[in-house]
């Protein structure tokens, strides 16, 4: 039995049935000889046949996009701060998920990372009670509905990140309300935006001709120590505090007394398998025998199980003289009689093998798996329990089960217990440190109306503003006792009148437990020390935040740009916002690459991701100095760690990519500080990859790990074309810094990689890899179509560097990606290409990684487990070429490949703010905002004071917002045949001014400028080249928060 180790992604290679059933139901399994497998050009037609007026919306304004009906259940927009956990808005306006109390997880609700929630997106679900209803009393009724889809079937959602919007409106009541939702976000400043903290901003207006009385009323269940508590070791509190800023509850814990006694309802042994029978159980296949197993009579090499009694199931079934692969190879499931769950815990042993889709335990409720216990590949069973509170007085069954019949084949399973106890064999923790240990509360600002709040009321809240004697302000109550906190406010609103009310949601879990980190905090609790404490700093300071927030959402959506594009390359810095990523308390920034999904803030991923820079380049700063150039970097070979601490070894375009982000972070600085103070490590991260270059040729030699889990081998257009392009970097941060033998050397390599590139490595169409003949072996693409095969040129763009090779090059490698990698439908494609994960199915539209349209594909390839990814389509990938293909005026391949995605991630189908790769919120699909980026054709350099656009869509009529490194507003261009204007109105911060630099178009033929200031001419020094027109200032602009910008070309 031995123990089959799984890779790091735990890839799913999904077999020709699983794809059948999971991906394109009602499609046969096919066999298939290799030369149908090598039909690329069959499977995604040249020809795209886009439908006409799905090709037209993608140029169009058009409207905002309202979800509504059974299109709401999907949605998940995060509304919680930066870095402090994960909290869902839903399409209905309740809030849910809740993964604020610092337990791991992979995925989103621990559903896996390679496209369950893609495949089976997530639906509502959280871990307690939290809600808002609101009761309207005129002179003939009263009627009370929650704000929720149970209360309203008529409610709509906009989801504006970060403010989400929803409209309720009932034939029943007299009143419309409208919710805004958000955490304060305010980009390029990093705290302000990172409150543990949603804010619940309700309007409510009366709609009817005669006065009316509403009350609103907020209740919060007391979830402290959710997964760590019983009975005896915490005991729960509730407190309402007022102050003249808000009326709050908050619920925290405690110790029990010292006399408590525990719980009071007995243990339910549900079974202990001491019969010689299944009695009880529906028991199928081979696996289980036919009856408990007696441990004595299990084989030697089987060890002590650590069974309670006599007996216990094991399906390592030898009581026929199976041999070890034999008696893992028997299958079988056991399912329990169905029962009520009447205790909070259910205890257990189990042992056997790891795999949760094959040697498992399972609690089915409405046939589905709501919670699943593996062994972990020993014989030996281990304590184990379910927290199933949520679900007591629920029906369920427990399914056991072997559906593996390799190594560690089995699963061992004995004394079923129910209990308010959990059987927990780890010593206890002390209750400050446990990762769920804190406060959380519910505050509703000052306003009109009367307030009134309970620590504890009862499942009818409003009956409390009626008879406030019922209130009470602190309330105590054990683990185990549901306790549930509301407050009211009761208003008169007169006809056609509206009050606004204002819930704020606070948390405070300080113990962040991270796998091989230990207790890192979080960052949250080096500025507050209780939720308490946060809504009394966002009240003191709430105008200030949710007027700069407001603003930044109107400054982004106030543009011509396609409302759907503004969505999508916005959509994905929520993922800040999520488990993905994490401040800890000594304030380093550290993310996963998908929520607990593959750990170190890795290079390879992260430098795909081009919104955090942008809008909180802080925190970019910060990865750069504390980790890749800090603890993560190797002083004597310039070798940065890919994983940081967590994997001492490289990965050559994280190299490359650590390279260009440092550019890219001394760009978005004010002043030359960081580059200063950076230059000598970046200088050796540079030499780095030049000492793998053995010829100084511009080719990169050698193996070359890289983000697709494997070192290739030869020459690799794509991964030399991001070294290419750091080069570029490190050539121009050298002569920044008066380095100039070595600017002279990096451009020297670079010129002649340009030329290898070129000349070597591209076929007539595209660029290929020519693999090394010493290692046939090894993984590649050889001469197929890769997804990343000039995104050097992409990253140039992103900071400026101009073009790095060849446009006819450059420009036909992305119309080859266009004609033999883009399929309107993946269906087909899917239908042959079987291995690989779900992350485009039958009906979406995708580019996929490779294909192999001359040729060339070798069948040993698919003895990697990598070469799955090559049929996949993943969005972070996608959204690199998109954003290369605008800025090279491809705008309508750019689009259509943005707007496939889009439509993936239509709420109809699931979130549409959760684009998933190896995990859900996936931090390389933050590449979308590299389009945005583009379509603007936007340039900055910040300690040069320069700033330039040259829009790509409708640049006779442009607007759009900007950010830089002190300051954000909006940039405009309106163009007629004589004259050009381009406006930038400064927002918030500041920004400082010396070079501006437009593109004229060929319809602008005169060359005279004029700058203005806030109305007053500012002197500048016209330089043309082409279209292109710089303004070099004569002195040195401050603009400051409201000033405006204003130049005259023609």
């Amino acid at each position: 039995m031995s123990n089959n180790k799984i890779s790091r992604r735990d890839f799913l290679t999904i077999s020709a049935a699983g794809t059948a059933g999971l991906l394109l139901p009602g499609l046969e399994k096919l066999t298939l000889a290799a030369d149908v497998r090598s039909r690329y050009r069959e499977l995604i037609p040249a020809k795209k046949n886009l439908p006409r007026a799905w090709e037209r919306s993608l140029f169009l304004r058009g409207e905002p996009q309202v979800y509504s009906g059974d299109n709401l259940k999907y949605i998940g927009m995060p509304v919680g701060g930066l870095c402090a956990g994960q909290v869902y808005l839903g399409g209905d306006g309740k809030l849910w998920l809740w993964d604020i109390f610092n337990k791991y997880v992979h995925g989103v609700c621990n559903k896996g990372r390679n496209g369950e929630n893609y495949v089976e997106p997530l639906t509502q679900r959280s871990p307690f009670e939290q809600g808002f209803a609101i009761e309207v009393e005129t002179a003939d009724k009263m009627v009370a509905k929650t704000l929720n889809k149970d209360g309203f079937n008529d409610i709509e959602f906009r989801g504006e990140y970060p403010i989400g919007h929803v409209y309720y409106r009932d034939a029943d009541l007299p009143v419309e309300i409208k919710l805004r939702a958000f955490s304060p976000f305010i980009p390029l400043d990093t705290d302000a935006s990172s409150y543990p903290a949603a804010i619940m901003n309700y309007t409510v207006t009366n709609t009817s001709d005669t006065s009316i009385k509403v009350r609103l009323a907020g209740s919060i269940e007391n979830p402290v120590c959710l997964h760590t508590g019983s009975d005896e070791t915490v005991m729960r509190r509730n407190n309402v505090i007022r102050s003249k800023q808000m009326t709050c509850i908050q619920c925290s814990a405690h110790k029990p007394p010292q006399n408590y006694s525990g719980p009071k309802r007995k243990d339910i042994l549900f079974e202990d398998f001491e019969k010689d029978n299944y009695k009880d159980w529906n028991v199928e296949g081979t696996a289980f025998g036919d009856a408990p197993v007696i441990a004595e009579d299990m084989p030697a090499y089987q060890g002590k199980v650590g069974q309670k009694g006599e007996r216990l199931i094991n399906s390592h079934n030898v009581r026929n003289g199976e041999n070890i692969p034999q008696g893992d190879a028997h299958v079988g499931k056991m399912t329990s009689r169905k029962f009520t769950l009447k205790r909070r815990y259910i205890n257990f042993l189990i042992g056997g093998g790891s795999r949760k889709d094959a040697t498992c335990m399972n609690l089915i409720i409405d046939g589905e798996a709501v919670r699943i216990a593996t062994g972990k590949n020993s014989n030996t069973m281990h304590q184990a329990f379910w927290d199933v509170a949520e679900y007591e007085g629920r029906n369920a069954k427990i399914e056991i089960v072997d559906n593996f019949k390799g190594g560690w084949g089995n699963i061992g399973v004995d004394h079923i217990v129910f209990s308010d106890k959990k059987a927990d064999p780890l010593e206890e923790v002390p209750l400050q440190e446990r990762s769920d240990f804190g406060t959380i509360a519910l505050a509703l600002l000052a306003g009109k109306g009367k307030d009134v709040a309970t620590a504890q009321g009862n499942d009818k809240p409003f009956s409390i503003s009626r008879d406030p004697g019922t209130a009470v302000d602190q309330a105590d109550k054990p683990f185990s006792d549901k306790m549930t906190g509301a407050v009211i406010r009761e208003l008169h609103l007169p006809p056609g009148q509206s009050e606004t009310l204002t819930f704020l949601i606070t948390w405070h879990f300080p113990n962040m437990i991270m796998p091989r980190f230990g207790n890192v905090g979080r960052y949250y609790a080096t500025r507050f020390n209780s939720a308490h404490a946060v809504a009394e700093h966002i009240a003191e300071n709430f105008d200030t935040l949710t007027e700069t927030t407001r603003s930044w959402r109107d400054t982004w959506y106030d543009s011509t740009l396609p409302y759907w594009f503004l969505d999508r390359t916005f959509a994905n810095i929520s993922t800040l916002a999520t488990s993905t990523s994490h401040r800890f308390t000594n304030g380093r920034f550290y993310a996963w690459e998908g929520v607990g999904c593959c750990e170190g803030t890795c290079t390879h991923v992260w430098h795909y991701a081009q919104a955090v820079a942008r809008l909180f380049p802080e925190l970019e700063r910060i990865l750069r100095e504390r980790v890749d150039f800090g603890l993560a970097f190797e002083e004597d070979t310039g070798m940065v760690w890919y994983r940081g601490e967590v994997s001492k070894a490289p990965a050559y375009d994280g190299q490359a990519g650590n390279v260009l982000r440092a550019y890219r972070e001394h760009q978005m600085s004010p002043d030359s500080s960081f580059l200063k103070r950076n230059w000598p490590r970046i200088k050796k991260a540079m030499q780095y990859l030049i000492s793998k270059d053995t010829d100084n040729d511009g080719i990169l030699d050698g193996a070359q790990p890289n983000t697709l889990d494997a070192a290739w081998y030869g020459q690799i257009a794509w991964i030399s074309s991001l070294y290419n392009a750091s080069l570029r970097a490190a050539e121009a941060m050298a002569k920044e810094m008066g380095d100039l033998d070595f600017a002279a050397r990096a451009a020297k390599i670079a010129k002649r990689g340009a030329d290898r590139l070129v000349n070597d490595l591209y076929n007539g169409e595209y660029f290929i890899q020519k693999p090394d003949p010493a290692h046939m072996d090894a993984i590649g693409t050889d001469s197929g179509c890769y997804i990343d095969q000039v995104i050097g040129q992409w990253w140039a763009w992103q900071v400026g560097l101009g073009r790095l090779y060849s446009q006819k090059h450059i420009k036909s490698a992305l119309n080859s990606l266009w004609k033999y990698n883009f399929t309107k439908d993946v269906g087909p494609f899917k239908k042959i290409f079987e291995k690989g994960r779900p992350y485009a199915l039958a009906g979406d539209g995708g580019l996929i990684m490779c294909t192999w349209p001359k040729g060339g594909k070798r069948d040993d390839w698919e003895k990697h487990w990598q070469f799955g990814y090559f049929n996949e389509c993943m969005s972070g990938f996608e959204h690199q070429v998109a954003a290369h293909m605008i800025w090279e005026g491809m705008l309508k391949e750019g689009l259509a490949i943005t707007r496939v995605i889009h439509d993936r991630y239509n709420a109809k189908l699931r979130n549409p703010y959760n684009e998933i790769e190896c995990s859900d919120h996936y931090a390389r699909a933050m590449a979308s905002y590299g389009s945005f980026q583009a379509i603007c054709g936007y340039e900055y350099h910040g300690p040069k004071g320069y700033i330039a656009w040259a829009p790509k869509l409708r640049p006779d009529n442009f607007r759009a917002a900007f950010t830089s490194a002190q300051g954000w507003g909006t940039i405009s261009q309106q163009r007629t045949k004589s004259k050009q204007t381009n406006s930038l109105k400064l927002k918030w911060g500041k920004l400082k001014l010396r070079t501006l630099a437009f593109d004229t178009g060929s319809s602008v033929q005169n060359s005279k400028a004029l700058v203005k200031i806030n109305g007053k001419n500012i002197r500048a020094k016209t330089t043309v080249q082409g279209s292109r027109i710089t303004l070099k200032l004569e002195n040195e602009a401050i603009l400051e928060s409201g000033d405006h910008l204003e130049a005259v070309i023609g």
